[in-house]
């Protein structure tokens, strides 16, 4: 009986600590719901279109990866919904179809509430709250503003939605940490359930600043794709030789992630385990990668130390390849410093040739899609691949999804503005 009991806390437990769990998950994204994300994923689908939310006018890039036909009423309140901006829409929206997919409830989660934790990822949050209000103020005199819209533009006003609305009273936390943000908070939100502070988390990362002065700010940084507003999706074309950029793109993905012991106690389906994870800082440029890729490099090795698992194990990884001409070129780089000659056999793809650069949400969306991989066994393929480049030599899963077998262990990379890098180890459970 002794020995039936030790072999079974043993397999709660990951070198000391507990295992962590995914069981459910949710998309607002440019290809949709997590169903019609993933499909779309496989059958290399862009969601990148002509901008129609808002008027693109006067700024010479007209596309995105935009959410459409996304109504917040169908979750929020009509009244609350018009208080809120678009990102906590998002977030909340993302948590309702998680929370649906994990067979939870509302009243479920409060009554555990204190044992809950939410921990979501985002560059600006509704940041065009602050804008619009601002706006407002210089061009119409003083009048009393809006008390609530500088309140509402700040980057914890997602989370702060989620726990409110679901009922958590446990950490609150929301890492703002550029394009790393979706793959750091999920991270992070692992540590929560390990140091025992929480059993659950709803976690992710999202973004919604798809505005014109976002837009023109990027674009002055020489960083957007240019020359494709009557094709767009043929934009984003991470490693390929001929990439002029990244494409700007909206949306939100939800995990709700839990200890492997409080997963089998409620009878939870199990998509996927976070095995490990890591972050780490370029200290070089506010804009410009590291050119020899050291971040990236620490990251990513880090991570596998976190893991416990030896870079020979990883069988997919889903690249940060943003289409940028030194993103991608770095990114091979690093990945070769990590993994040697190895790296020409592992499959490598990028999310973004379909999905576009969703900032803060990216790293998020592309562990839902990463989590999806290990389920059905199959690598999306990174669209737009046409013309090798030199520095760009791996096996990017070029325009065709793959069938695998024995997909056990992924690596996702995200690396962001300011010399933020985040990586995370997944497993098949």
């Amino acid at each position: 009986m002794c020995m039936e009991r030790c072999q079974k806390i043993m397999e709660l437990l990951r070198n000391g600590r507990p295992r962590i769990v995914i069981t459910g998950m949710g998309t607002v994204s440019a290809l949709g719901p997590l169903k019609q994300f993933w499909e779309s994923l496989k059958a290399g689908k862009s969601g990148i279109r002509r901008i129609e939310t808002i008027n693109v006018d006067h700024v010479p890039v007209k596309i995105a990866g935009e959410v459409r036909d996304f109504d917040p009423t169908v979750y929020i309140e009509p009244k609350e919904a018009r208080r809120m901006g678009r990102a906590p829409h998002f977030a909340v929206a993302a948590t309702h179809m998680a929370v649906e997919d994990a067979g939870l409830t509302i009243p479920e989660i409060e009554a555990n509430g204190e044992r809950v934790a939410v921990c979501i990822g985002t560059t600006l949050g509704a940041h065009e709250m602050a804008e619009q209000s601002t706006f407002k103020y210089k061009t119409t005199g003083y009048r009393k503003p809006n008390p609530l819209n500088l309140i509402n533009s700040l980057p914890n006003m997602p989370g702060h939605y989620v726990s409110r609305f679901f009922r958590t009273f446990g950490p609150l936390i929301t890492p703002s940490t550029a394009c790393a943000a979706g793959t750091q908070a999920v991270g992070e939100a692992s540590e929560i359930i390990k140091r025992g502070r929480a059993d659950m988390v709803i976690t992710g990362g999202v973004e919604a600043v798809l505005q014109d002065y976002a837009i023109a700010g990027f674009e002055a940084m020489d960083a957007l794709a240019t020359g494709f507003n009557d094709n767009p999706e043929a934009a984003s074309r991470p490693f390929d030789r001929d990439r002029r950029g990244f494409v700007f793109s909206e949306g939100c993905g939800i995990l709700i992630i839990e200890s492997l012991a409080h997963a089998l106690k409620r009878g939870a389906r199990i998509y996927a385990e976070i095995l490990g994870h890591a972050s780490s800082s370029d200290a070089y440029h506010i804009a410009a990668l590291d050119p020899e890729g050291r971040g990236a490099v620490r990251s990513m090795r880090w991570a596998l130390e976190d893991a416990h698992v030896n870079p020979e194990d990883i069988d997919y990884i889903n690249a940060h390849g943003t289409s940028t001409q030194a993103n991608d070129a770095m990114e091979t780089m690093a990945i070769k410093e990590v993994f040697g000659e190895q790296a020409y056999s592992i499959p490598v793809s990028s999310s973004k040739s379909m999905l576009g650069h969703a900032l803060g949400a990216s790293g998020a969306l592309e562990i839902i899609a990463c989590v999806m991989s290990i389920v059905d066994q199959v690598l999306h393929p990174t669209i737009n691949y046409e013309n090798p480049d030199p520095a760009c030599d791996l096996d990017y899963v070029p325009n065709e999804a793959r069938q695998v077998k024995g997909l056990r262990h992924i690596l996702s990379n995200s690396f962001g503005l300011g010399g933020q890098n985040a990586s995370i180890v997944l497993g098949a459970i």
